[in-house]
């Protein structure tokens, strides 16, 4: 069995060390202002009667997708989704499969499940798409969960639903679930991707309000399932919280009745920032990087120095900051953030040139 952890390393760096004034390691959206919202004080309560699902977010999430309610399971963020919908499907020692690279927080989750973690590829020189083949060779009567995030965290690639549905005949041979986070696949604005609930009973879906809409304060985070695994993540739930922040579901339903708006501004800005950060890496020859036209994040690979090095370089002299590959176990990588506004972004990006261009001048 995999050691049980604790604790998250990349949560405890985000949360303390991640931080500087042109945050390039940030994955979301930059905070959407209560202003742009139309809230009156009248629209909003202390407290409500929402114990297992507060009626009017319940039917929000469910029109979102066009599925019941008995299908949504209401939560406090993505991350608390996944923790509820992998403590629901699996058991200490029970095999779990999951992506590499990915978010740290899934693995760090699963172990402290208790689950007997093993890994997937999605390999740069296969521009991190997942080779079903691979996967399908992999799969054993043990495994419980396949594990995966769409977009990929942290590359931004699109699995297409070709290959999720490849990937729920795997997990059907075994009785197997698949768990998509999908809390990136609304920045995929131009290809209108469909959730992975609707491909099959076998899939779990997670999402959020935080990533793409700049709206991480509400805390608004679901779980789409089977009702009979709904129901089993209510009950699991009363063992972490009796009941949610109430003027914050208020607040996630105004949010979702303007959803469409607060989406446009998001793809203005990420749309204005792909195009910034393409030029950027259209000039370096020390950077090498898949390059999707969506998503909230990149994932390069210094070709010239470490990232180690280009991290420290950049807190002490450039008040910036990058996500260190070393938290998606490929530590010749880096994540970089399109949420940040538009001019911040920019600035970050040419103190980003002008270490890279010092490290660059070191090696001569």
């Amino acid at each position: 069995m995999s050691g049980r952890v604790k604790r998250s390393e990349f949560m405890l760096w985000a949360k303390t060390e991640g931080r500087a004034t042109y945050h390039l390691g940030s994955s979301g959206l930059a905070n959407y202002p209560l202003s742009g919202l139309p809230v009156l004080l009248e629209d909003l309560e202390i407290t409500g009667n929402g114990f297992y699902g507060y009626g009017p977010l319940q039917r929000e999430i469910g029109m979102k997708y066009g599925i019941p309610q008995e299908k949504i399971f209401s939560t406090i963020g993505t991350s608390l989704a996944n923790h509820i919908a992998m403590a629901t499907i699996i058991e200490p020692g029970d095999e779990v499969l999951i992506e590499h690279p990915t978010y740290e927080l899934l693995l760090s989750t699963a172990r402290y499940i208790g689950a007997n973690v093993r890994r997937f590829h999605r390999r740069f020189e296969n521009r991190f798409r997942i080779d079903t083949r691979e996967l399908s060779t992999l799969v054993t009567p043990d495994t419980r969960l396949i594990v995966l995030t769409n977009l990929h965290n942290p590359s931004s690639v699109h699995t297409d639903e070709e290959t999720l549905k490849e990937i729920g005949r795997i997990a059907q041979r075994v009785g197997a679930h698949v768990l998509v986070d999908e809390v990136y696949l609304d920045a995929a604005f131009d290809l209108s991707p469909r959730s992975s609930i609707h491909l099959g009973k076998e899939f779990i879906v997670t999402n959020s309000l935080t990533k793409v809409y700049g709206l991480s304060g509400l805390r608004c985070g679901w779980v789409l399932a089977e009702p009979e695994l709904v129901t089993a993540m209510w009950r699991l739930k009363d063992l972490f919280e009796v009941n949610h922040a109430h003027p914050a579901e208020r607040l996630s339903v105004i949010a979702f009745q303007h959803l469409d708006r607060i989406a446009a501004t998001a793809r203005s800005l990420l749309t204005a920032n792909h195009g910034i950060v393409n030029r950027f890496l259209a000039v370096r020859d020390d950077i090498e990087c898949v390059k999707p036209d969506y998503g909230t994040v990149i994932f390069p690979k210094l070709k010239t120095g470490d990232v180690g090095t280009l991290y420290s370089l950049l807190s002490k002299r450039y008040e910036t900051s990058i996500a260190p590959g070393k938290f998606f176990e490929m530590p010749a990588h880096f994540r970089i953030g399109l949420g940040l506004s538009t001019e911040v972004f920019q600035e970050g990006l040419q103190r980003l040139r002008r270490a890279l261009d010092e490290i660059v001048a070191t090696k001569r």
